[in-house]
């Protein structure tokens, strides 16, 4: 098939210039089905694998559309005119990253809303004019019930991945917002399947929608292989796993609970091999940080949870690994999809002790895999072509404290050894351990915590309502500590340490 550049699909020339000046100069098959239709006006319906470009596909009209009509002028606070809905934080940030330079093309302004940080900056935002809201269907509602956004200006919505918003119980949330947008606005849905109250969502809010399905529901990317390795024990597979995390490439290892995903992080970055964990203990400010570490390359490994199986993109992600084989088939697909995007290869490798093979077995049929399973070893010929050049070893770093104001006392070392193993300290103060709290109880529950401590505490609280953790989450798995361990929880020593108050002086923990 012929290259089809975005001129040719009818793409103003100020957002050509600025996707060739990324590098973007022909379109995927999405973009080719879907620009025509959206550049219009119409409202689209668009199926696509993940990693297919779908973020551009409503990016390029969104942007077009308010571009034209604003150029620059006329924004009234807390009205913005576009709004794009993700279900996950992460997916959210990505979303923005890619609308930012196209926006900039036409003078336009875009902002983030999500919960697990201060609503302060967001509220900013709005008031002063913000033109396109990406958001979390949590915070926004949160939001709109203070009255600090209307969505009565709206004029472009999208919905992404709105699959997984019904899989994270979302849809009520969204069925609100989009009840708060005018009903002439053009609408954008994305999403891998119409299940799940998904076609409910269609056949209310799209009028004379295109569908656009670009590949089957189930489809996997063709440039990505699968491996099916089998091991005699959990030994074998721990030495396995080790030594497929051993390359110079960028590898995500998906691992069934956050605290598994937490301890594996720590012991790959302790035999040198470079590492973060990304599940939902983990602040937003810890999530961003393990996120640009692994981006960079500081790290060469994220091993996480299903919260990082959509929505989270980095370049060149060579091998993803299932530590812990998925549930059901459709998480092994989303999660597979990190590796072989945008016409990338990459190769998946699936773990599976004695007792797992049978439910393996069915998981690849559904996803209509066909791979058959290999006994191997660390030393096998098949893990070795996987790994590739083995990366150097990299010492790792040491838990540095710092102290200000001179010696301390056996009395304050015993306190930041119990800092350390998650209790509190004598000198913390209370607004510390309220925020702490309220934030770890908001992770676990997935609503927003109720703390008794100042404003900035409380809008810490809102941590797990929009990443979906409670839903990836598996019933019956115990939780990691207090809860002043888990607000605190970053799994990688290439964190930095926060800072605790202690009577009336400050000082360096390595949580």
């Amino acid at each position: 098939m012929t290259d089809v550049t975005f001129s040719t699909l009818g793409v103003p020339q100020p957002l050509i210039t600025a996707l060739a000046a990324d590098g973007k100069t022909t379109a995927f098959p999405i973009q080719i089905d879907t620009l025509p239709d959206t550049l219009a006006g119409r409202d689209v319906l668009g199926r696509g694998k993940t990693g297919s470009g779908k973020t551009l596909a409503f990016a390029i009209p969104m942007v077009a559309r308010l571009g034209t009509k604003l150029a620059g002028g006329n924004r009234r606070g807390g009205m913005p005119l576009g709004l794009v809905l993700a279900p996950t934080r992460e997916l959210a940030t990505q979303i923005n990253a890619v609308l930012e330079p196209l926006a900039k093309a036409y003078g336009l302004t875009t902002t983030t809303i999500f919960g697990g940080v201060s609503q302060n900056r967001q509220v900013a935002a709005l008031k002063s004019g913000v033109d396109i809201v990406v958001a979390c269907p949590g915070r926004l509602e949160d939001l709109m019930g203070q009255r600090h956004v209307r969505l009565d200006a709206i004029e472009i919505t999208v919905i992404d991945e709105a699959d997984h918003m019904a899989d994270l119980g979302f849809l009520p949330g969204v069925t609100r917002i989009l009840s708060a947008t005018p009903a002439g606005g053009q609408r954008l849905l994305f999403s891998a399947t119409l299940d799940n109250g998904v076609d409910k969502l269609v056949k209310r809010f799209l009028s004379n929608e295109v569908m656009h399905s670009v590949d089957e529901a189930n489809s996997h990317v063709s440039a990505m292989t699968h491996h099916v390795f089998t091991m005699t024990d959990a030994d074998a597979k721990n030495e396995v796993v080790r030594t497929l995390a051993s390359g110079t490439g960028r590898r995500i290892l998906f691992m069934r609970t956050k605290h598994h995903a937490k301890k594996l992080a720590q012991k790959l970055t302790a035999q040198g091999i470079p590492s973060v964990d990304l599940h939902g203990n983990l602040s937003q400010p810890a999530r961003d940080r393990n996120l640009a570490a692994f981006s960079s390359g500081a790290a060469r490994v994220l091993v996480a949870t299903d919260v990082a199986a959509r929505g989270v993109h980095v370049d060149d992600v060579e091998l993803v690994i299932h530590v812990d084989p998925p549930t059901e088939h459709k998480a092994y697909l989303h999660r597979s999809g990190r590796t072989a995007r945008a016409g990338a290869e990459g190769a998946v490798v699936t773990l599976v002790l004695p007792g797992q093979e049978r439910d393996v077995a069915d998981l690849l049929r559904k996803a209509a895999i066909a791979v058959k399973p290999i006994r191997v070893t660390p030393q096998s010929a098949e893990v070795t072509a996987l790994v590739g050049e083995v990366a150097a070893y990299v010492t790792p770093t040491p838990k540095v404290e710092s102290h200000r104001g001179g010696g301390q006392s056996q009395g304050a070392n015993a306190q930041r050894k119990r800092a350390a193993r998650g209790g509190s300290t004598g000198g913390q103060s209370r607004v510390e351990r309220s925020g702490s709290t309220g934030q770890a109880r908001g992770d676990r529950s997935g609503r927003p915590a109720q703390s008794k401590g100042t404003d900035a505490a409380r809008g810490t609280a809102h941590t797990g309502r929009d990443s979906g953790q409670a839903a990836n989450q598996p019933a019956g798995t115990p939780r990691q500590g207090g809860s002043r361990r888990a607000s605190h929880a970053g799994g990688s020593k290439l964190m930095v340490g926060s800072v605790v108050r202690q009577n009336g002086g400050n000082r360096r923990s390595g949580r």
